[in-house]
């Protein structure tokens, strides 16, 4: 990649005409470096630059980047008082970058949001790529009291956030178990939790969250996206709204446990009630009705004989009514 691609990025991010001369000059560059740039931008980030004789390179379309102080603005107070927030251009993954952070001690409610993600994944090892710009990806620590063992159903708790965050900004959203969120029956968000402490506490957990606003790039589901909807909103504002609400949640959570949360899920889930089935990457599936989560998370499934089982792993898919 060349190494003036952001620089130009940045420079050509207001959707408007600017000469190669003009950028080789604020930047202290050729105009072959410049050009060089463009096309890494073009192959790299998948965006589109408009290249016209006489006028200079135009984006397709403006680029809103990730800012921390315009983030921080927009927080409510107690998240301001939470978070420290950083932004990389670019990095291997998020939620990697904060388990080496945590393990070496680093500061609760530490954010790192990222533009761009070499080696993002999700759940299951599911790759997670967005186009530059195109969607919300950030990390962040928090370090619980609770012990490992007492942080069951965290990850619906944190899909709960997103969801009244979006919620609140006109996004109807839905929630699948255990850590979807979705948009049209398709996923608009994913959640990435990864723990390290003691079973009795406490515990370290870093929250990794991806989030589509503009058609993704590489990941291998059938996704939603916020444009797709009609929906547009700043990514800045986004992870404001979404950071503010995660303060309020997580801080209940570390009192209260997903027991304080379980009602407000189950009335965000795409498949209460529903026909569904339940596979995993070993055994056969279950097929039932999905009759809610317990107080620690698990799903809640009532199977053909009428026996209620539960489980704390597994694969939802919904099923046609017979």
């Amino acid at each position: 990649m060349s190494e003036h691609a952001f620089a130009v990025l940045r420079q050509l991010s207001d959707g408007r005409f600017h000469s190669g001369a003009d950028i080789a000059r604020e930047l202290g560059c050729s105009r072959t470096l410049i050009w060089q740039a463009v096309h890494a931008i073009e192959q790299e980030f998948g965006l589109t630059v408009f290249s016209v004789r006489g006028q200079g390179y135009k984006l397709a379309e403006a680029f809103e980047w990730l800012d921390v102080t315009r983030v921080r603005e927009a927080l409510t107070t107690p998240a301001a008082e939470t978070f420290t927030l950083a932004v990389a251009e670019r990095t291997d993954s998020t939620n990697s970058q904060l388990m080496a952070r945590a393990a070496s001690g680093g500061l609760h409610g530490l954010v790192l949001a990222a533009e761009m993600q070499t080696a993002g994944r999700g759940r299951l090892g599911r790759r997670w790529q967005n186009r530059l710009g195109a969607g919300l990806t950030f990390s962040l620590l928090w370090r619980f009291d609770r012990g490992l063992a007492e942080l069951a159903g965290l990850s619906l708790a944190v899909g709960l956030a997103l969801a009244r965050a979006l919620h609140q900004l006109a996004v109807p959203v839905q929630l699948k178990w255990p850590n979807d969120v979705l948009l049209n029956g398709r996923k608009l968000a994913g959640i990435l939790i990864e723990l390290s402490g003691d079973a009795l506490g406490p515990a370290a957990v870093v929250i990794g969250i991806g989030l589509n606003l503009d058609s993704p790039g590489e990941v291998d589901q059938p996704v939603a996206s916020l444009a797709e909807a009609g929906i547009r909103l700043g990514r800045n504002q986004l992870l404001a709204a979404l950071l503010s609400e995660l303060a309020t949640v997580l801080d209940t959570f570390n009192r209260e446990g997903f027991a304080a949360f379980r009602d407000d899920w189950m009335r965000c889930s795409s498949h209460e009630n529903a026909p569904v089935r339940l596979s995993f990457s070993h055994g056969e599936p279950v097929d039932g009705i999905a009759r809610g989560v317990a107080e620690n998370g698990a799903l809640q499934v009532e199977t053909a004989d009428g026996s209620l089982r539960i489980f704390h792993a597994g694969e939802v898919s919904l099923r046609s009514r017979t």
